[in-house]
């Protein structure tokens, strides 16, 4: 990623060392979380939502699965180009 001109305003996400920081910082936070799943006890319901790491496990799963789905429906919901000029 380029500087941009000195004369446009200049952001502090337009630097890519910035963004690599702000993306490895989520990273660890998530990490975090992930293993601050051993230090709590847990009282599911059943017993798959005891298990280590269910529920980040779980939302990432279901994350993918929504992502896919949405491909999926584009395909079937979206219109021509040249739908309102018709």
């Amino acid at each position: 990623m380029t500087e941009p001109p000195k004369r446009q305003k200049s952001y502090w996400l337009d630097r890519r060392g910035n963004v690599d920081k702000v993306f490895w910082g989520l990273c660890a936070f998530c990490a975090a979380l992930f293993l601050a799943d051993a230090f709590y006890a847990r009282h599911g319901e059943f017993a798959w939502q005891e298990w280590f790491g269910f529920y980040a496990l779980f939302g990432f799963v279901a994350c993918v699965f929504l992502v896919l789905a949405a491909k999926r429906l584009r395909k079937i919901l979206m219109r021509g180009e040249d739908y309102y000029d018709r």
